[in-house]
């Protein structure tokens, strides 16, 4: 297992600056940069834990702060969607100028309110998000018209306990019209701390992206063949 301590630290995601952890398997198929919900940033336990997985599976994991110290203490930036979503775009931006990585579809793998922010900047007409999962997430926080514009498959998973959080998630997949599924873990609260919990959520998000990784490289692959 790749933990924490394995990871490069990063500490100049531009354009902000942020601090971040970069982990890159030997011929990754992909890239996943991780959202958080809100007080929580690059050190989450629980993301680490599906960071370590995801990159046992061959998978490049970046996971970064979206919020500088200072702005942290302003309590209404943790819920700014449209500021945690730019953030979001310029960290993509940023590994698209790394050598080890630039070549490899992203994907954004969103928790809590990061899943609205993940969505949100996905919407727009940058279309190099190949893959969304969203881990207990708000989804629609990136409201109806953002979410209409998402065309990332884009996979939902929330606790079988976390009912108002259900509810959210089927009502935000109505303006979803990207290849879509919602995946409840019976049993689970909204942070999926029961035994097994966060490995189901691992499991459903390696298989997503792997898969949807694979079909991005199949078609680049294809586009080179008719050139």
């Amino acid at each position: 297992m790749v933990n924490s301590s394995n990871r490069r630290p990063v500490t100049a995601v531009s354009p902000n600056g942020l601090a971040a952890l970069l982990a890159v398997p030997v011929q990754p198929s992909g890239i996943v940069v991780f959202a958080h919900g809100s007080g929580s940033g690059r050190l989450s336990p629980r993301n680490n834990e599906v960071a370590d997985r995801l990159h046992e599976a061959g998978i490049a994991t970046l996971l970064l702060d979206l919020l500088m110290a200072d702005e942290e203490e302003e309590r209404a930036n943790v819920f700014d969607i449209p500021l945690l979503a730019s953030r979001l775009a310029g960290a993509v931006d940023w590994l698209t100028g790394l050598p080890a990585v630039k070549h490899l579809p992203i994907g954004y793998f969103g928790a809590s309110t990061g899943a609205g922010a993940a969505l949100l900047a996905a919407s727009g007409p940058d279309r190099r998000i190949r893959a969304i999962v969203s881990r207990g997430g708000r989804p629609d926080l990136a409201g109806a018209r953002a979410l209409a514009r998402v065309e990332a498959p884009t996979l939902l998973i929330v606790g079988g306990r976390d009912t108002p959080v259900i509810a959210l998630n089927r009502a935000a997949m109505r303006h979803l019209h990207c290849p879509t599924k919602l995946i409840i873990v019976p049993g689970a609260h909204h942070l999926f701390e029961e035994p097994g919990a966060l490995d189901a959520v691992i499991g459903h998000a390696t298989r997503w992206f792997s898969s949807h990784f694979e079909e991005a490289c199949d078609a680049i692959v294809d586009q080179a063949t008719l050139r």
